[in-house]
């Protein structure tokens, strides 16, 4: 039972912060890049942020970079995504992704998003 369970989602002021928090289970998750998404209303999904390992290789969506910090613990399982200096274009809903294309057979899993609103 594989699945990826986002929280730390709500309405925050523009300017203002928020972590979401990603829980994993039912995989081998060191295996996997872990990458957040986001949707918002009426646009396609798009990658906001994605981290590979604890010691670095990260990459950010040029929207966010400098304002937003992903991490993970694979000892937990889990990956958070920091967010600061929140705009009211940031509001989505954001997505936990883990994928790996080998050893095959691909692998992809979503969670179910958690809605973050920036508005005054």
């Amino acid at each position: 039972q594989v699945q990826l369970v986002e929280s730390g989602g709500g309405l925050v002021q523009p300017g203002g912060s928020l972590r979401l928090s990603c829980a994993a289970s039912g995989f081998t998750f060191s295996s996997y890049a872990m990458s957040w998404y986001r949707q918002a209303p009426g646009k396609e999904r798009e990658l906001v942020a994605t981290v590979i390992s604890t010691a670095g290789n990260t990459n950010y969506a040029d929207s966010v970079k400098g304002r937003f910090t992903i991490s993970r613990d694979n000892a937990k399982k889990t990956v958070n995504l920091q967010m600061n200096g929140l705009q009211p274009e940031d509001t989505a809903v954001y997505y936990c992704n883990a994928r790996r294309y080998f050893p095959p057979p691909p692998s992809n899993y979503w969670g179910k998003g958690t809605l973050v609103t920036v508005s005054s």
